[in-house]
């Protein structure tokens, strides 16, 4: 099993986004937080993807991912949602930085999302 970890201050997209993994990936394992500072205790290496949202109170996302590249999270396996537009998101987050930054409103976007997810998917029943 693979093992996502969400970090969302946003409790209805939260909620949304954890029925859509459970409904269409039922072999990822998702854990997920609406307080980013409870989530630094499940930064590890038991983690294959991070979704951090980037604006959120007490340590946005931009810390959340210093932190976790620290804790030995390859930066291949996060991914920075926004509501900001892409351009925006990735003058913040240079090529490179993580595996990609979405804009979690728009649908192209949430495209890139779920390709992520299959893929996922599709090596845990490989």
């Amino acid at each position: 099993m693979r093992r996502i970890l969400i970090i969302d201050d946003d409790p209805l997209f939260l909620q949304a986004l954890e029925q859509t993994i459970a409904e269409g990936y039922p072999s990822l394992e998702v854990v997920s937080h609406t307080d980013p500072l409870k989530a630094l205790r499940d930064i590890n290496d038991e983690v294959d993807l991070m979704l951090i949202d980037l604006e959120m109170p007490g340590m946005d996302g931009t810390k959340l991912l210093h932190y976790a590249r620290s804790q030995g999270i390859s930066k291949s396996r996060i991914i920075i949602l926004s509501g900001r537009e892409a351009d925006d998101l990735h003058r913040i987050f240079p090529m490179g930085t993580c595996l990609a930054v979405l804009n979690k409103h728009e649908a192209r976007q949430k495209e890139v999302l779920r390709m992520v997810l299959q893929s996922m998917e599709t090596r845990c029943r490989g």
